[in-house]
Parts: structure tokens; sequence; C-alpha cells
């Protein structure tokens, strides 16, 4: 291997739908349409504009089965280390990102970058905390979604988080008061109290802020420098989809000629029909056009292409 003499790399982003939260490949349709949009916004918020990143060198592929590739081919870029192309991954991610002064700059005149993102996410958590504070349908499961994301964070950064559910709760009752509320959005953030800096952290690990407005890339595969990644036209081991390239224009998934991944990269025959059993329970899936969602222990007739898919996920068995 010392004798190969490394010469460059191409910086490669990867996305799978089963790494975002909330988000399961049981539902595999819904699991693409994210990932698609966040493969997206990926380029479009943040390579492209922060980065300053030229189509001509990108190349976008379906990755065959949960998500996409983003391989970007700048001979500038070939030699950077791994540590670089992890700080590209971080400020995507936005890690290390100054919350208060974010929105101070903001508040500043400056609507562009990690400024921009925070103010807009700041307006979901604090609704997040008044459907807490009300004790809406599903409140809870929103209790339990903001705790998760400060737990994960504190392991990321090597702590120990110490803000529990109550206090999330307690949080969540100051902002039953509009005025606090207004005067928290346009960037007072003493009248929080002692909970400001849960507040802050919240703002920093919650999904509304660090996924939905954010691409959420394989960081292992980003900085990996001698890794090897699926060719196109080569097929899937674990669905039987073909690995497919297409025009960026297309991966935006509003418009009308958007990427379909579930009829465009069907390999294998469609006409020839197969018998299984689904040995899975809550599956759906789609080829073409067609929708389904079998019950655990249902019997179908579907194309080999279906059927190999079915098998290779582990959700049926030849009968």
């Amino acid at each position: 291997m010392v004798e190969k003499d490394w010469i460059g790399a191409d910086l490669i982003f990867d996305l799978d739908g089963d790494h975002l939260p909330g988000v399961t490949d049981r539902d595999f349709p819904a699991m693409l349409e994210v990932i698609q949009e966040q493969a997206y916004t990926l380029w479009n918020d943040y390579l492209q504009p922060e980065f300053g990143f030229d189509e001509k060198y990108l190349q976008v592929t379906f990755s065959g089965h949960r998500g996409f590739h983003l391989h970007y081919r700048d001979p500038s870029l070939f030699q950077l280390d791994s540590e670089a192309r992890r700080e590209i991954v971080s400020h995507i991610r936005g890690e290390d990102v100054d919350v208060k002064s974010s929105l101070a700059r903001y508040h500043q005149g400056d609507r562009t970058g990690w400024s921009a993102r925070i103010n807009q996410g700041m307006a979901k958590v604090v609704e997040k905390l008044q459907i807490i504070a009300r004790k809406e349908k599903g409140f809870t499961l929103l209790v339990d979604e903001l705790h998760q994301g400060l737990v994960s964070q504190a392991k990321r950064e090597n702590r120990t988080s110490s803000k529990g559910k109550t206090s999330i709760q307690k949080l969540a009752d100051l902002l039953v008061n509009e005025q606090r509320v207004n005067r928290l959005l346009s960037g007072n953030f003493g009248v929080l109290d002692r909970y400001e800096s849960l507040f802050l952290d919240l703002l920093k690990t919650d999904t509304s802020v660090v996924l939905a407005n954010a691409g959420e890339a394989d960081e292992v595969v980003t900085i990996d420098v001698r890794r090897q990644i699926r060719w196109p036209t080569s097929l899937h081991g674990k669905s039987g989809l073909r690995v497919t390239e297409f025009p960026l224009a297309r991966l935006d998934p509003d418009k009308s000629t958007a990427f379909d991944p579930l009829s465009e990269t069907i390999a294998l025959p469609n006409d020839a029909k197969l018998s299984v059993q689904m040995i899975q329970d809550e599956c759906r899936f789609r080829f073409y056009d067609k929708m389904w969602e079998p019950k655990l222990g249902e019997t179908i007739e579907i194309s080999e292409a279906g059927a190999t898919f079915l098998i290779l996920k582990g959700w049926a068995k030849v009968v």
C-alpha cells in the first residue's frame, strides 16, 4: 500500500435516509423522498453558495439503496486531507456553531449561512416548546425528541448532559407568555433567566436546525481519502436496484422532472411474476406506479425486480 503513492481523491458526500431521526427504510418511498430533499439542500444551501462549488465538477448518483452520492471532482481539491474534509462536514452539520453570536449577527443584518438558519430554527424550537407547555397531542414525544438531541450533542462533545426532561418542561412553561416569546425572538435571551443555556443547547441540537436545514452527510465517507464508492450502472447487493447517474437539475424533488429512483433504477425484469411471503411487518414499497403495503405473513405475486428487492432487504421469502 505504501508503494501505491496516493495522489488524490474525489470529495464525496454520501447521504443515507435511514440516518435521519424519525425516518425508517420500512417506508421506503417516504425515506427516499426525504433524503432526496436533503441531498438537494446540501448542494443548493451549502456546497454551491457557501463553498463556491461549480456544477461542472459535480456528479450526482442514486446509491442503489437508501440515498444519494454527490461526487465533486475539482482538481484543486483532490489533495485535501481528511482533516480538511472533516471541517467541511462540521460546517454543514452546524457543529461548533456559536448560536448566540450567530443570532446577534442576524439581528445586525447578516441574513446568510448559519445566522439565517439559526434564526429560522429558533421559531421552530419555540413552537415545539409551546406545544409541550400546552400539553397538546404528542407533546411527550416532543420532550423525548428534544432530550435525545441534548444527549446526542453531549456525546459528540465528549461530555455528560445535565439537562433533563423536567428542565425542558419548565423552559416550555416560560414560553406560554407571548410577550416573553416576542422578546426572545428579537434576541433577548435574558427573559429565560437560568434556562438560557438550555434554550441555546436546544437550538443547536434540535433536528429542525441541525438536520432539516442541513444536509446530513455520512462523515466517514467524506473524510476517507481511500474509500471505494459504488460505480454507476452496478447493482446494489441489498436492493437489486441500479446505481444511477442523473443531472443535478433533476435532484430537486419539487420539479416536475424530478428523478424517481423507484422507476428509473429498476434493472431486473418487471413482467415475470414470483410468489413471495412477507416475513416483516409494516413494510411499504413502490415499483413504478404501484404502491405495496402487505401485512406480515401475506403472500403476494410480484415482479422479479420486486421479489429480488424484498428478499435482499430481508422482508420476504420465496414460496
